[in-house]
């Protein structure tokens, strides 16, 4: 159990799993086995994850198809702890509880401060194919984007949903290619180990590579973030990471007919 204030004092003789629950708020996601909403205390708003257990129906499911499955907030927790180590801006995490030993049935939550005010990379980059930004600000987002995504994955955290609609440009003060600060959400799927694979960083860049093609980025972009990814020469990119160059671009073309399946198929019910 962790409580920071203002937790701490709001719910000081109460079982904060029962008043974790009795949060009121904007509710994004409501299912039987989790429930995500934004709420207010003292002013300030906080995101809340509560997690009531995903079934053993779930866990063989994900097992079947050797995948790890998620638990709990457990899981978001550990990873925003690590990414705090590395040095990689994320979530601020309040207040986190999990109990019950059995993990069909555990019951877990996460509280997390809103990262306000901020736009998704996603959003705020929507508009670049028609409306360029200035070069040195592309090239700014460029180089925070690879740092934190070289740091977390040397220290040995994949994200698994590395998707530009994550990470979070911050908007006060207004960002310059000087001073900006971007932070990484959603790390509910993340993985954690003292070493990344390579599958699955390949899998992140992948990820992040389809999410980036609307923007409008060149070419010589996408070598830029290589060679500041990898903190080498493009020359050497190009020759010891051919797999890689040669993988992002067979996930890109996959992921983009998934994309299209699955907004093809909503579109027409």
């Amino acid at each position: 159990m962790h409580l920071d204030e203002p937790f701490r004092s709001l719910w000081a003789g109460r079982d904060p799993f029962v008043a974790v629950e009795e949060l009121k708020g904007e509710v994004f996601r409501e299912l039987e086995a989790r429930r995500t909403l934004r709420t207010e205390v003292a002013g300030r708003g906080y995101f809340v994850k509560i997690h009531r257990g995903v079934g053993w129906g779930e866990i063989v499911k994900n097992l079947l198809c050797l995948r790890l499955p998620i638990l709990g907030a457990g899981n978001e927790w550990q990873a925003i702890r690590r990414l705090e180590q590395l040095g990689v801006d994320t979530m601020r995490g309040v207040a986190f509880g999990q109990r019950g030993g059995n993990p069909a049935k555990q019951h877990s939550f996460i509280v997390t401060e809103e990262l306000a005010p901020t736009i998704s990379l996603e959003d705020y980059c929507r508009d670049w194919p028609t409306n360029p930004p200035p070069l040195a600000m592309k090239r700014a987002l460029l180089r925070r984007v690879a740092r934190m995504a070289r740091r977390m994955h040397e220290g040995g955290v994949n994200h698994r949903d590395f998707y530009i609609c994550h990470f979070l440009l911050h908007l006060d003060p207004a960002p310059t290619p000087d001073n900006l600060k971007l932070s990484l959400i959603d790390l509910h799927r993340a993985q954690i180990r003292d070493k990344t694979p390579r599958r699955w960083r390949d899998k992140d860049l992948a990820a992040l590579h389809f999410s980036a093609l609307a923007i409008g980025l060149t070419r010589r972009d996408i070598f830029r973030f290589l060679t500041l990814y990898f903190n080498r020469p493009l020359r050497r990119v190009l020759k010891e990471e051919s797999r890689l160059l040669a993988y992002l671009e067979g996930e890109a073309s996959r992921l983009q007919a998934r994309y299209l399946r699955k907004y093809a198929k909503a579109g027409g019910q």
